[in-house]
């Protein structure tokens, strides 16, 4: 069984020489220490999320310098608050803070790291704050902390620096800025300690693998829920839900779970939990008729118990002193609290076969959520259990699924540190579908799953590009909660929107052995081009910085330039660089080594800027050299339990390669005993100089679904 996080012992105490700062340091794990000033609170992220270290996983790591000078860390308290310093270096740049829909690079910002709605600004009031940040020099730090924190990422310069920041004329001096050099990252902590963690690389990659390693590793989604998913109107009745269902199978489009909006249940805001007698009257045979034509269902909730529902009154003594929208909130910090509110969902929907949730309204605003002068029966703190109430709801619900053995994939609205292994996908409100590239790309920085969810659009070509970015993203979604938005509204593009939807579904092999790296390996499915191997030798602009641009006058201007929101890496193989309405063309830069493109298998270039045409039935994807990547047969529904598959494996460029395939039920928690197993495709050439391709057998007693493998060499000779 995984040990606790909460329970790790140290591996030995590290001896060190008495500094001023007063840390005490433990290494935990392969190349991971935590830190320890003052006298940290009972209550933090572990707490809350409770995650089991990988530790397996991390040993193969292997271990690692520590990778900061520790007496250049310091960690103090004063004024009741707990103050945190780390050094930065000059061209140093900063990644991470958690989901951010506008910035990448976050050196020079300053951040207060509070769970709330996203209100259009990177300033740390964001759907998962993550008090995690990684650096380009090859290290991570994350602050245990359920409060709100306050962060001074590189942007205050400190008299007793010992790299300060030049006094400059603004009268005369042309490179004078408002925002002059600073070499540390500052933390305030309101409390008397706080731990944090210090992750070695050596590359930015492996401290982001460590750091998720320790939180358990990634998810590991049914093979259903990396199929599609519409989320019908909000007030659909149980008859309009299964005939929306029939029409995605007639018309030929895949589904495999559909999502019920707040009109399921008898009232809502506030939520009795139960189905409405008239609306759903019989919700067992929803989902027995829903299972059967291959499709599960999702339902809407938000945790608010209304005095109508059933249970009320048995929770009355574990209620906060504030309400949400009139909805009672539930201290579920308390375990006799979560035994009477979880018992009234695993009877009334996991009991029947409801496959998961849409967890909402999590996150805030201020003037919805319960203010910070809110108190609990626990005795937590209203920021506690703002910083953390996502966390707990995640967990909670998870294991509803766990006790019957089967998986669930869904949706919230907040997460944080150490949410890291929780099988739910970030969604909001907020609808530009730029920003929603961003916040993909942050999202591999943090150990959280984001999805540019496609709801309506202004035009059949807007609509398109964004269901073609849907597709190659944790989750693809149609949200049509309120337009009641199909994948056939936009006539014009609807051949095009099948055939992406289809690829969707062909690629579910790749997609799944890339969780399944997620979760062994702490590898983000979907990361940010400075992750990639080869991309910091590009010579690319796409990032502004006010003040001084030359190096010399902006220590880290040059990796602000090359800050990349518009194209990202997907699984281990691929660089997605979506198009956006009324684009007739764009730029991607693709890193050092040669690239191809994914549809045709024709050389891209190599360590370069190319000019990409845009094309209405494709969204722009390259392949790097030597990749294998596996498809299945474009189908309407992912496959069941233990099904066996046909399998196209497709390999790109001129040199021979070997992708590990990640098998199992796709269905069961029964991996985590060993129920798996990992098959290697290899292609290399025979005697006679021919591409030929070969597929390691499946070990004895473990699960295989690969039935009949066809070999597709993409790129030509020429």
């Amino acid at each position: 069984m995984k040990q606790s996080i909460c329970c790790l012992l140290p591996l030995f105490l590290l001896v060190l020489p008495s500094f001023s700062q007063d840390i005490r340091w433990e290494a935990v794990a392969p190349g991971v220490w935590k830190g320890t000033t003052g006298t940290p609170e009972a209550y933090d992220l572990w707490s809350a999320a409770e995650p089991s270290p990988n530790m397996a996983s991390l040993e193969k790591l292997g271990e690692a310098e520590f990778p900061l000078s520790k007496g250049e860390i310091i960690g103090r308290q004063q004024d009741g608050n707990t103050y945190l310093k780390f050094p930065l270096q000059r061209e140093e740049q900063l990644f991470g803070f958690g989901l951010n829909f506008k910035t990448i690079h976050q050196r020079g910002r300053i951040l207060r790291l509070h769970v709330d709605h996203y209100g259009g600004e990177d300033n740390g009031r964001t759907h998962a704050p993550v008090p995690f940040y990684v650096s380009d020099q090859g290290y991570g730090i994350f602050i245990n902390s359920a409060r709100y924190l306050d962060v001074y990422a590189g942007s205050a310069s400190r008299l007793d620096s010992k790299d300060p920041a030049e006094a400059r004329d603004r009268n005369t001096d042309p490179n004078w800025t408002a925002s002059p050099y600073s070499d540390g990252v500052e933390v305030l902590v309101p409390a008397e300690g706080v731990t944090f963690y210090i992750f070695a690389g050596p590359s930015p990659l492996e401290a982001i693998q460590r750091f998720n390693l320790l939180n358990g590793g990634g998810p590991m989604p049914p093979r259903w829920g990396l199929g599609f998913t519409q989320r019908v109107h909000r007030l659909y009745n149980q008859e309009e839900v299964i005939r929306e269902v029939d029409e995605f199978e007639q018309k030929g489009f895949p589904l495999d779970f559909v999502g019920l909006e707040p009109g399921w249940q008898s009232k809502s805001y506030p939520n009795t939990f139960a189905w409405d007698p008239v609306r759903f009257p019989d919700p067992e045979l929803l989902t027995e008729t829903l299972n059967e034509k291959g499709v599960n269902l999702n339902l809407w909730m938000n945790p608010y118990v209304s005095p109508e529902a059933t249970f009320y009154d048995r929770l009355k003594p574990f209620y906060g002193s504030h309400t949400v929208w009139a909805g009672a909130v539930p201290d579920l910090s308390m375990e006799r609290a979560q035994e009477i509110y979880w018992a009234n969902f695993k009877r009334d929907h996991v009991e029947i076969g409801v496959g998961g949730y849409k967890i909402d309204e999590v996150d805030g605003y201020d003037r919805w959520l319960w203010p910070d002068v809110a108190t609990f029966p626990s005795g937590l703190a209203a920021e506690q259990m703002r910083q953390t109430y996502g966390l707990l709801v995640q967990k909670q619900s998870t294991e509803l699924f766990r006790q019957q053995n089967r998986r669930t994939w869904g949706l919230v609205r907040a997460s944080n540190g150490g949410g890291v292994s929780f099988p739910y996908v970030l969604y909001n409100d907020y609808y530009n579908h730029r920003d929603f590239i961003t916040a993909l790309i942050n999202s591999g920085y943090s150990g959280i799953l984001w999805t540019p969810e496609a709801r309506a659009s202004d035009t059949a070509e807007e609509w398109l590009r964004r269901f073609q970015t849907v597709v190659f993203s944790p989750m693809a979604m149609i949200n049509a909660w309120a337009s009641g938005t199909k994948p056939w509204t936009y006539p014009e593009v609807e051949a095009e929107v099948k055939a992406m939807a289809l690829l969707r579904m062909q690629m579910i092999p790749y997609w799944y052995s890339s969780f399944a790296r997620y979760h062994f390996e702490g590898i983000p499915p979907f990361r940010g081009m400075n992750l990639e191997p080869g991309f910091n030798e590009v010579d690319g602009s796409s990032g502004s910085l006010e003040g001084p641009t030359d190096l010399e006058s902006n220590p880290y201007a040059e990796a602000v330039r090359k800050e990349m929101k518009d194209q990202y890496m997907a699984g281990p193989s691929l660089l997605v660089a979506p198009l956006f309405s009324g684009e007739t063309s764009r730029k991607v830069i693709l890193p050092r080594g040669n690239w191809y493109d994914f549809y045709d298998g024709s050389f891209a270039g190599n360590g370069e800027i190319i000019d990409v045409q845009a094309r209405l039935d494709r969204i722009p994807v390259f392949v790097k050299e030597g990749s294998i990547i596996p498809l299945m047969e474009p189908r309407l529904h992912a496959p069941a339990k233990g099904e066996v598959v046909d399998l196209e494996i497709r390999h790109y460029g001129r040199e021979p390669a070997t992708y590990r395939y990640y098998d199992d039920d796709g269905y069961s928690f029964d991996f985590e005993k060993g129920a798996y197993t990992w098959r290697e495709f290899k292609v290399e050439k025979d005697a006679q100089g021919q591409w030929k391709g070969l597929l390691t057998p499946a070990a004895e007693g473990t699960p295989t679904t690969i039935g009949a493998v066809r070999w597709k060499f993409m790129t030509s000779e020429e």
